[in-house]
């Protein structure tokens, strides 16, 4: 079976370099040609106007799934409703408490929805690439959940917000040549930097893996002909089944995350110690 296997492998990387059938997934397919406006300023990919479809869809969603609710839900209103209760009460109101989670309950809502549409297009047919395998939207996002983290503390502890992120109480003064330096980079850069770099890398590598699978299914199955290695496309196909229930899991996962440190990082802006 081993031989079999790496002969099969072989076969799949001898045709990407003789330009067969196969079609390895490349960086390249998150960079897609202009398909709109070429040539301005306003010109867009498919991956922009995946993001534009997403954002149509939740305003939709949000206006219109809620426009009807009632004091006792239908069972329709129920599922609008248990997102909306699900960072309501497990996110905001877990994390920051009522007061302070009704407060940025806004921004936590926005930041999970944003999240998840633009994850879940990964696996959706003719979309098929997620709107935050991309590096600019998880940026954005992050430098908005940093931006209030920042605006929060600074309301509240005015005078002792950034003294006492960068200069924490209770430590030796001699050892604030290496606390300070290793808090600046904590709290001010690695913070917006993981909140980017762990959306964006999870839904990129999950994009390749599925293009992987089922590009290698369709090689065995169609342009390897009926032979002995294309039972190598029956599990290809079962893990490529597989994987889009991961992926599936990961986008929402992933929203919660988001949403969740987002909380997080206001919580330890809001608290006394500073």
């Amino acid at each position: 079976m081993e031989i079999a296997l790496l002969h099969a492998l072989t076969q799949l990387t001898t045709a990407a370099e003789d330009g067969g059938g196969f079609h390895a997934p490349t960086i390249g397919e998150f960079f897609p040609p202009i398909v709109l406006f070429a040539g301005t300023p306003f010109e867009m990919n498919r991956i922009m106007i995946i993001r534009f479809l997403v954002m149509l869809v939740l305003l939709l969603f949000v206006v219109v799934g809620t426009r009807s609710l009632k004091v006792v839900p239908t069972r329709g209103s129920s599922l609008i409703e248990f997102p909306f209760n699900f960072v309501r009460n497990n996110i905001a109101y877990e994390i920051l408490g009522e007061k302070d989670g009704r407060r940025f309950l806004p921004l936590i809502t926005t930041i999970f929805f944003v999240v998840i549409g633009m994850n879940i297009t990964s696996v959706i047919p003719f979309l098929n690439i997620a709107g935050t395998s991309v590096i600019g939207l998880p940026l954005v996002l992050a430098v908005i959940s940093w931006g209030a983290f920042i605006y929060a503390g600074l309301k509240k502890h005015p005078g002792a917000f950034i003294k006492n992120s960068l200069f924490p109480p209770g430590v030796p003064k001699v050892l604030y040549l290496i606390v300070t330096p290793i808090e600046f980079f904590s709290t001010f850069i690695l913070r917006p930097v993981t909140l980017t770099l762990r959306l964006t890398m999870n839904m990129l590598v999950g994009h390749l893996l599925l293009v992987l699978f089922f590009s290698a299914t369709w090689f065995f199955f169609f342009q390897q002909g009926p032979n002995l290695f294309s039972v190598f496309g029956v599990g290809t196909l079962v893990f490529g089944f597989a994987f889009t229930l991961f992926e599936l899991f990961v986008a929402a996962l992933q929203a919660y995350i988001f949403a969740l440190l987002t909380a997080v990082y206001l919580q330890l802006s809001l608290a006394d110690e500073h």
